[in-house]
């Protein structure tokens, strides 16, 4: 059996098939990236997400393959949890971009589909790492591209794209040398060869594989170090193109007249000024975004075709590092009317906790969104946060490294005026929130709020989910970990010594106050232990505590 015609039909099916090899094989993805810590997430975020796009590709059938990929794009986009999440949104994002006026398509569309997917997720990372999910989308594209140089049969050129994302996916350690301290492959990669091995699958009529039997133990697994980490190694002096640049242009007859438009043409001239481009075009306007060294080109050719609106310019590298996995623009064709009162500013926060949602709201942030370390919102659930802050100019604190990105794309499809402010933890979104001055203009909070991030030390103390070895240290199931900015520092089967331990590392002569959060599952009294502990240890330090009823974590410290 050979397939040399792909319909809109028979891509929804791969496309169902695709989330359903994924969804049964997300624990084993979660399993690769769990640190010992309890937040394996990588497949939840990317079951959830890939769930979103094919729930809407199963409500647009038909039989035009582009209208079919422009549903699952749109999907995807809404439910996008997390980086992988994210970069997955954006890997079919740039395939759908390419098919989306083909009714049908043939083995070499296909296969440079997945180029364009891979060309668009690359301009969703500031700064690409090697041996990610982008790495086996990128070699899988290849092996596609190459294929189909060869054959006319899709089912073919789909075998080797699986081939080829395996084998991309077996080299992803010896690009990380995290994963291959422990032994295991990325988890995102191995997230999307589940999916394209439900795409095979389903051109085959065959069921979908199981889940593989990895060289490595079960305990190897469970060693893996969250493959996002490596996304935010991103120093401001990396930005090349520094102006993230928006703009509209309104047509105007006489203009048009002179110079006819093109969306093609229009987003072809705009490339040669910068990357992350996005036009976006109807009868009455298009819709710009860009980073750029030189905005005023951008828009002086604009204005070739009508009169600017809603200009807005931002100086990237005045930031400090909030721009870690700047995404695409994606804006809505149309837009949502205003609500009739808008205060100035409205911040949102990401939180998990009773306790610390109130420690939020109480000094001053509009609203918080539920979620965290395994729990991640959706972009959908940050812009509906964005829509109800109801506020010209909406900062939001994501409070997790992996919620970053799935924020910044919510900015972008939000409408409102939206500055994400990349705090990757709970101390360092308090911080920021504490440097918010409603007296200043939004750029200049964002500078003040990002730079307030580093003025905060993060500590948390959380058990281990399985027995691993990592950062030099012996742990055991059940040991409670000190973990200082993200690294293991210490570890400790009691949880008051461990906590100590921490302490102890963590505090030194300019330490002048220490904010101790704790959890649902820590008691009074030991929370009045620790606490003597410090007084006692600490002297010159004051201390502060708080009931953060969090989940995960005992204790979350805060030292300034």
């Amino acid at each position: 059996m050979s397939i040399t015609s792909l319909d809109g039909k028979r891509f929804a099916e791969m496309v169902l098939k695709g989330a359903n090899s994924l969804s049964a094989n997300a624990e084993y993805v979660d399993a690769l990236n769990v640190f010992p810590v309890p937040d394996g997430d990588t497949g939840t975020n990317m079951n959830l997400s890939m769930t979103s796009g094919a729930k809407e590709v199963k409500n647009n059938v038909q039989e035009h393959i582009g209208k079919v990929g422009n549903a699952l794009a749109k999907g995807l986009l809404m439910g996008a949890r997390g980086n992988s999440g994210v970069i997955l949104s954006q890997l079919f994002r740039g395939f759908a971009k390419a098919i989306e006026n083909k009714p049908f398509i043939n083995s070499e569309e296909f296969a440079k589909a997945f180029e364009a997917g891979v060309e668009t997720a690359y301009k969703a990372v500031m700064k690409p790492v090697e041996g990610t999910i982008l790495t086996v989308a990128k070699d899988a594209a290849k092996g596609a591209v190459q294929s189909a140089k060869q054959n006319e049969d899709i089912i073919q050129v789909m075998e080797d794209t699986v081939k080829e994302a395996k084998a991309s996916l077996n080299r992803t350690p010896d690009l990380l040398p995290v994963l291959k301290e422990v032994g295991v492959v990325d988890s995102g990669g191995q997230g999307l060869v589940f999916v394209y091995e439900g795409f095979l699958a389903e051109l085959k009529g065959e069921e979908v594989p199981g889940t593989p039997v990895s060289h490595a133990t079960m305990d190897e697994l469970v060693n893996a170090e969250h493959h996002m980490s490596v996304q935010g190694h991103i120093n401001t002096a990396d930005i090349e193109f520094g102006y993230c640049t928006e703009f509209m242009v309104k047509f105007e007859k006489d203009k048009l007249a002179k110079n006819a438009f093109s969306e093609e043409s229009f987003r072809n001239h705009l490339s040669q000024f910068g990357d992350s481009l996005l036009v976006v075009s109807d009868e009455e306007i298009v819709k710009v975004h860009i980073h750029s060294e030189q905005p005023g080109e951008c828009l002086s050719y604009g204005q070739n075709f009508g009169s600017l609106i809603k200009i807005k310019i931002d100086n990237m590298r005045q930031q400090h590092e909030s721009i870690v996995g700047e995404t695409h623009t994606v804006l809505k064709e149309t837009e949502p009317a205003a609500p009739k009162e808008k205060e100035e500013f409205g911040v949102v926060s990401v939180a998990m906790g009773s306790g610390i949602s109130d420690l939020f709201k109480s000094i001053g942030a509009k609203s918080v969104i539920e979620g965290g370390q395994t729990m991640n919102p959706s972009t959908e659930d940050i812009v509906q946060a964005v829509r109800e802050a109801n506020a010209r100019t909406v900062i939001i604190l994501p409070n997790n490294k992996n919620i970053i990105m799935a924020a910044q794309q919510a900015a972008e499809v939000a409408e409102e005026k939206v500055i994400v402010i990349p705090s990757k933890t709970v101390p360092q979104g308090m911080s920021a929130l504490l440097a918010f001055n409603p007296a200043l203009s939004p750029e200049e909070n964002e500078e003040s709020m990002t730079e307030a991030l580093s003025h905060v030390k993060t500590g948390q103390i959380t058990y281990a989910v399985r027995d691993t070895q990592i950062d030099g240290l012996d742990i055991s199931t059940g040991d409670f970990m000190g973990i200082e900015e993200g690294k293991i520092i210490v570890k400790n089967q009691d949880k008051l010594q461990a906590s100590k331990d921490l302490l102890s590392s963590m505090i030194n002569e300019e330490a002048e106050i220490l904010t101790v959060i704790y959890g649902e599952e820590t008691s009074k009294e030991e929370v009045d232990q620790l606490i003597a502990f410090c007084e006692e240890t600490f002297e010159d330090v004051e201390i502060e505590v708080h009931n953060g009823k969090q989940p995960l974590y005992s204790f979350i410290f805060s030292i300034e």
